[in-house]
């Protein structure tokens, strides 16, 4: 792995944030062939970093063998590459197990979902995100979402914690990023990275990126990396006319797709992962597989996708 810390290679990252779907094979156990096929066609492909095991590759559904598994996988594809950052969650003695399952595995860094079901504290979250933090040397991005919202005094005090080194935003509140950026930026000088977590990040990060947030991830580079990377591209130059076309024309209507079903912010991924022809299998429960007619919307969609950037002379 390169020296330099993970903060430092995320923090002006060369291509989009890559969050891999978790193949399972007919029988219900994982692909494990096939994820190192797509982890490492996706850092082929110009990812900046892979977060394994996370939301859109089903955490919840993993066992902790399962879990080991697939962040081994993941740091073979990436092959030092990319940096590869694990998810961690439920309550805080697991968060701590699978942080230090992702430690042995080789990750470089651990995203921290949501505690399991509780509905915590400032102090209690602040409390549970230290201890994580603390059970290993990787870096921790913690995951602001439903049941841990944060105050900006709580995010001020996690920024001057030991091994905490950003924030990913998944709540959608832009006055409240403002007002911890700038909470963080005035009283914690070493501040924290932000990323964009809301599902189909793009649709958002003209935004977000206006309150100070410059990262996302990209769900839509599993199953469509030449779009994902021909909008990270625009954003990095600054056109927002070509952000704005492919917002128009591909984003918000998958974003409209994906409002249709409950869960289609992994399950509608996962089935572009296949439509672009890798076998990945589908969602476990509680999730599941999108009605079909949404199926064929996504292919036309994709499609259309393809042909706006042949439109616009291809992706660079």
């Amino acid at each position: 792995m390169p020296s330099a810390p993970l903060a430092d290679r995320l923090s002006a990252p060369s291509g989009p944030l890559f969050f891999p779907v978790t193949p399972f094979a007919p029988g219900g156990g994982l692909a494990l062939d096939v994820y190192g096929a797509h982890v490492g066609g996706g850092v082929e492909a110009g990812a900046a970093a892979v977060f394994a095991c996370c939301g859109t590759g089903e955490f919840p559904a993993l066992t902790p063998e399962e879990f080991e598994a697939c962040v081994r996988a993941a740091v073979r594809a990436a092959a030092g590459r990319v940096p590869v950052v694990a998810g961690a969650g439920y309550g805080t003695a697991l968060a701590v197990r699978y942080a230090r399952i992702a430690e042995a595995a080789g990750a470089d860094g651990l995203l921290v979902l949501p505690p399991y079901l509780v509905a915590a504290g400032q102090r209690g979250l602040l409390l549970h995100y230290r201890e994580v933090a603390g059970a290993t040397s990787l870096p921790v991005i913690v995951y602001q979402r439903d049941n841990a919202v944060l105050t900006p005094a709580t995010a001020v005090e996690l920024a001057r914690a030991d091994g905490i080194v950003g924030l990913k935003d998944g709540v959608g509140d832009l006055d409240l990023m403002q007002r911890i950026v700038s909470a963080v930026r005035a009283e914690s000088p070493g501040g924290l990275l932000y990323f964009n977590g809301l599902p189909t990040a793009e649709l958002t990060q003209l935004a977000y990126r206006g309150v100070g947030v410059p990262l996302y991830s990209s769900a839509v580079f599993c199953f469509a990396p030449e779009i994902a990377l021909a909008f990270h591209r625009a954003l990095r130059e600054g056109d927002d006319a070509a952000a704005h076309r492919l917002l128009d024309g591909f984003y918000r209507p998958f974003g409209e797709l994906r409002a249709q079903g409950a869960g289609y912010a992994v399950s509608l991924v996962k089935a572009g992962v296949r439509l672009r022809g890798l076998d990945v299998g589908e969602v476990r429960p509680p999730l599941h597989e999108p009605a079909g007619e949404h199926l064929e919307r996504l292919a036309r969609l994709i499609e259309h996708g393809v042909a706006l950037l042949e439109r616009d002379g291809g992706p660079a």
